[in-house]
Parts: C-alpha cells; structure tokens; sequence
C-alpha cells in the first residue's frame, strides 16, 4: 500500500466491465484513500495499515497519521497554585490570544502541544486556579487543539457504548451494562446453538458471535424481507465465523411449528460445463440462424453513385452492432445465471435453518426486539429444549408484565424474573473519587427464566375429570361421601 500514490486516478462513472475480467486492482484499494470525518477532524487511514490495534497517531497537515511518539514529560519546576477558585471571573478576557492568533499558529503548522503551553502562558488566571482546576484547564484544552487518534480494535463494550451515546434509538435504549446481563443470564458459551431475534441493527448478534467465538450454530430470526446486521459488519468478524449463522424468517414459523412449511422446489445445482455448453449452443444457433437470413435476403442493388470508403464505413458499423448485441446478451445470460445462483443458495440456507429449528433442541432464546415480546417468546420457546435459558429484553416492563403472567399460566417454565439494571459511573482521581452528577435514566428490562418439560395434562384445566384425577385419594373419597 505504501507504494501506491496518495489519490490514485479515479474511476470512470460507467466503467466498461466485461462479463469474465474482473475490475481494477484499485477499485478495491479506493476505499483505504476516502476521507475520514470523525469528532470535527477529517484524516486519511491510508498510514494506519500495519500498525497494531492501540497505536495512537497524529493527525498531521493534510489528514496524514503519523505514530505519535511517547514523550516524557519532566517538569522540575514546581507548579504554582492557588488555595481556592472564589476569586476568579470568568468575564472571557483571561485568555490574551485571539481565535485570529490561535488560527496563524495552525497555519504555521505548530502542534497542538504547543498551542496548549501557549494558551497557559497567556492566561491570567491559570496560576490563581487550584491545582485540580489546572489539570482540568489542561486536559480540556489539550482535547480541542491535539488531533490524537488510537486505533482500538472493535469489541461488544466498545460498540455497545458508542451506539448507546450517538444513537440509542437503532439498538432499542439497549444499554451496555444491560447487554452484558442478557449474556450472562443467557448463558452464552462456544458451542452452543442459539436462537437471536433481535431489532437493534445486529448489535445483540454480534456479542453473542463474539462471546461464542466462531463454535456453535446461531439462528437469526428476521421480520421483513431480510436481516439487519450494519453493528455486525462493525465487528470484523473472520468469515468461518459466518460458516454456522443461518437466518429465519419470523413470518414462516407458525407453518413450520404446524408442519406446512416448504419451500418451493429447488432447481438442481447449476454446473458451469452444462451453462457453457447451453450457452455455446444458442450462439451458434443464433449464429447459423443470422446467416440464413443473411442468405435468403436478396442483397440490394448498390447504386453507381456511393463512395467505397462510405460502404466500408457501413460495414464496420454493422459489425459493431452485432458484437455489442453478443456481448449484450452474453451479459443478459450471466446476469440471469447469478440470480439463479444466489435464490438458490438462499433456498439452501433456509432450508438448514429450517431443519435445525425442527430439532427443537436450542440451547438457548434471546429477544431484544421493537415487537410485543408476548407472541414472539410463546411461538419461539418451542424450539428450545428443557432446561435451557432464555432472555428477553423490552424498553417499557409493561410488555413484560404482560409475557410474565402469560407464561405464568402457560407453564413450561421456571425461575422466572424481571428485573432492571441500575447503573451508576464514577470518577476514580486522587483525592476526588465521588459518583459522576449525571447517570442515565434507565437502561430496559430483563424478563429471564428456565424452560422445562411442559406436561399436557396441566394446559387442559377446564376439564372437569382432569382436575378430579388430580385430586388426593382421601380428598376424593370425603367429596363422594357428602350428601347431596
């Protein structure tokens, strides 16, 4: 990569691709030269390839990272402080740099760390602040003038968080902390076969593909027309670890729990020396049939009149039309042979899904939906075996007050709990350890449990013997001595 030029020449609108050939090698390097916008700073990720994860960078002049390097900071004058902040103002003329001046000291190309000692030497009131005052002057600053980028290597916490902080809205209000008590409770381990529904853009997929670590099988239960899985893609997950996720649509499982499902008859699998042979053989037949009629059309008259380089003019253009018509059609056939190929493979995949969830052996269930969890949990528990757990998770606990008392009566299912998490962060300084002044409102509800035998006997309670038979000997037998 290093040997490629900064912007390499950028693609055509409509780059003539041929059936066979594939695109240029710079297509699929283009994206490592697009423009990185994040936190008001735009740089090019081109320098960060080979470096570790956790190597932290300088956003130099013209969006380029270079490895920063670590600086020992070796102060050996003594900080002058003051005792309290009661007697500063902050009435904006403390500072004597100017954005004008701070802006020249960009354009010349000096770094942040020095823009930060500049801005402390040209304060009047930094040396009356206490000593916490000051190192929080520091920090903040250094925050808004050092361009500083680590490069951290993507995980469930990481991503959990982001999300919850700039869009809480796509995964649900699920909070971090939330999250990780829906893994513990799940029991979420390598090896294990897991049903996923889930509404929050693939967050919830993810961790659970990150906690099993590429062993086991999951099923992934979808509305619509297919799975959402944009937090997924954000992992950078290897591809075995896809070899084992298979997909479901929530709208084929009453067929499939009644025993009426079926997909529609898969065509044999397509071999390339049968569709070349097929291929081969229309145009030869399209060819032998444009010969004929070419034949069998008597040829006009040429008039005494044209020019001989006019006619041949006409006949490469003629040429050309045909071969753009061959070419077109052979792209028309492999358009058409790639669309075979990929409804074939989906029928494939949906059919194993199909077939692990008629085993009715799931290790486990976890729900994190935008749906009514009442409906989605009583359909979805039958593909779980006894003794397993299972997790639902809802933004409001009256849905979930709800699935509670339906399962209640339902049965099947033990050690039911709802909770919520409470969730409170600290600043852990020297000498100022104290609980941070904002915490979030809430972070959803957990409705967990264990699944179990559900006898049938028990679901016909309005049977009037079936209750008798339950009934104690001794119990029965006072009932038949009463009078009428």
């Amino acid at each position: 990569f290093c040997a490629l030029p900064r912007h390499p020449p950028p693609p055509p609108r409509h780059p003539p691709r041929h059936p066979w050939k594939p695109l240029p090698r710079y297509y699929s390097l283009f994206c490592y030269f697009r423009k990185i916008i994040f936190e008001k700073q735009w740089f090019y990720l081109d320098n960060a390839i080979g470096h570790i994860y956790g190597t932290t960078f300088e956003v130099t002049s013209g969006g380029n990272l270079q490895p920063k390097q670590e600086v020992e900071e070796t102060s050996t004058e003594t900080k002058e402080a003051g005792t309290d902040n009661r007697n500063i103002v902050d009435d904006g003329k403390s500072q004597k740099l100017t954005h004008d001046d701070i802006k020249a000291l960009k354009d010349k190309g000096i770094k942040g760390q020095e823009i930060v000692q500049q801005l402390i030497e040209n304060s009047t009131t930094f040396r009356d602040k206490t000593e916490f005052a000051q190192d929080k002057y520091i920090k903040k600053k250094k925050k808004k003038y050092e361009a500083v980028i680590t490069v951290v290597k993507p995980s469930t916490r990481i991503l959990s968080t982001m999300y919850y902080a700039r869009e809480p809205g796509k995964i649900n209000h699920l909070r971090y902390d939330t999250l990780a008590q829906m893994l513990t409770l799940g029991n979420i381990h390598a090896g294990n076969k897991m049903i996923v529904m889930e509404t929050c853009a693939g967050l919830v997929l993810g961790a659970v593909m990150e906690r099993m670590g590429g062993y086991g099988s999951i099923i992934q239960m979808y509305p619509g027309g297919g799975p959402v899985r944009a937090a997924t893609s954000c992992f950078g997950f290897p591809k075995p670890f896809f070899d084992n996720l298979h997909e479901f649509p929530l709208s084929k499982v009453q067929s499939l729990l009644s025993g009426t499902f079926s997909t529609e008859t898969l065509p044999a699998e397509p071999e390339e020396n049968t569709l070349v042979e097929e291929e081969s053989n229309g145009l030869s037949e399209e060819k032998q049939s444009s010969l004929q009629e070419a034949e069998e059309e008597p040829a006009p008259e040429a008039p005494m009149d044209i020019n001989p380089t006019e006619e041949q003019d006409t006949m490469d253009i003629s040429a050309e039309d045909v071969e753009f018509k061959e070419n077109k059609e052979k792209e028309n056939k492999e358009n058409v042979r790639e669309k075979q190929m990929k409804q074939w493979e989906r029928r494939k995949k949906l059919q194993e899904a199909a077939a692990l969830l008629r085993e009715k052996n799931a290790d486990g269930l976890i729900v994190a939906s935008k749906f009514h969890p009442t409906p989605l949990l009583l359909s979805l528990l039958e593909f779980v075996a006894p003794s397993r757990p299972f997790v639902v998770y809802c933004q409001y606990k009256e849905p979930l007050l709800e699935c509670y008392t339906k399962l209640r009566e339902r049965g099947g299912v033990i050690n039911l709990k709802l909770s919520e998490t409470w969730l409170r962060n600290y600043q852990v300084l020297p000498d100022r350890s104290h609980p941070k002044l904002t915490m979030s409102g809430g972070g959803g509800y957990l409705l967990s449990g264990i699944t179990v035998v559900l006898e049938k006997d028990k679901s016909d309670s309005s049977n009037p013997e079936a209750l008798k038979m339950e009934e104690p000997s001794s119990k029965r037998c006072k009932l038949q001595d009463l009078p009428c």
